[in-house]
């Protein structure tokens, strides 16, 4: 047989191979962010705008919280860019801590700040926010935009969804944070019902970076409890997985038999 009788599937499909290949620089970005992040003392992950000038209160805000944090022990982890990011990355560097930044590439580039001891680079939002997530033991998150937004509703919908053990979520600046604390406990708690009363305990709010603090390294050295008990999945369900979170009931599982080579759950 000739190749042109039997074309070989990535001759007849050149975006195969592409794709495919595609794959390995996906893991190899899971790769090093495990192998950087493996020795880590125990870490908060920081949020807030790109937008935020150094001029601004929550600039110093951020920054004085950055060193708070570093003088704990702690590491500070941002997604490594400018404002919020670089202010947080900023105190915990001039206070000698350790200050991570998981840098994305954008298409408005987006220049990595000079303050990190670790620095990490991304093409794919969904690996940078499992290092986000796997090597936090808190998230702390200042005004920001949608990015932010979508940070601190991923982190809820994780824990709500019991993919990972509660841990603290701390907003800072009532000013900001307070209308759409209202509008969540209005429409999905009251009128809709659309989230557990319960949920919301996962959250605080404050405009004390000191309390901010207090909280999360409470919490981390274990002299206060989880802001929510959820149950604990018993079983293969949960399991954590290598990228920090439980495996769950899969969903093959549960909507189709098991194939001849698979156990049944």
């Amino acid at each position: 047989m000739t190749d042109s009788e039997h074309p070989h599937p990535h001759r007849s499909h050149p975006g195969l191979t592409g794709e495919s290949w595609r794959v390995l620089r996906i893991m190899s970005e899971f790769v090093e962010g495990f192998e950087a992040l493996a020795d880590l003392p125990p870490a908060v992950s920081v949020f807030g705008s790109a937008r935020t000038p150094a001029d601004h209160d929550v600039y110093r805000q951020a920054e004085a919280f950055g060193g708070l944090l570093a003088k704990r022990g702690l590491a500070v982890i941002t997604g490594g860019g400018p404002g919020v990011m670089e202010a947080a990355n900023r105190g915990a560097w001039y206070a000698g801590g350790v200050s991570v930044g998981l840098n994305i590439a954008l298409p408005r580039e987006q220049m990595p700040n000079p303050y990190q001891t670790i620095k990490l680079d991304f093409n794919y939002f969904f690996c940078r926010k499992v290092m986000f997530v796997k090597y936090a033991r808190a998230f702390v998150i200042f005004p920001g935009g949608f990015g932010t937004m979508d940070e601190f509703f991923e982190a809820l919908t994780l824990m709500q969804t019991l993919k990972i053990d509660p841990f603290p979520v701390v907003c800072i600046g009532t000013e900001f944070w307070k209308g759409m604390y209202e509008w969540v406990c209005r429409v999905m708690r009251d009128e809709f019902a659309t989230i557990s009363p319960e949920d919301l305990d996962l959250v605080t709010l404050t405009d004390d970076i000191e309390h901010a603090a207090q909280i999360v390294d409470d919490f981390i050295r274990g002299k206060t409890k989880p802001p929510h008990t959820y149950p604990t999945p018993t079983g293969p369900a949960g399991r954590i997985t290598g990228e920090g979170t439980r495996e769950g009931v899969r969903v093959r599982a549960s909507r189709m038999p098991p194939d001849g080579n698979e156990p049944a759950i």
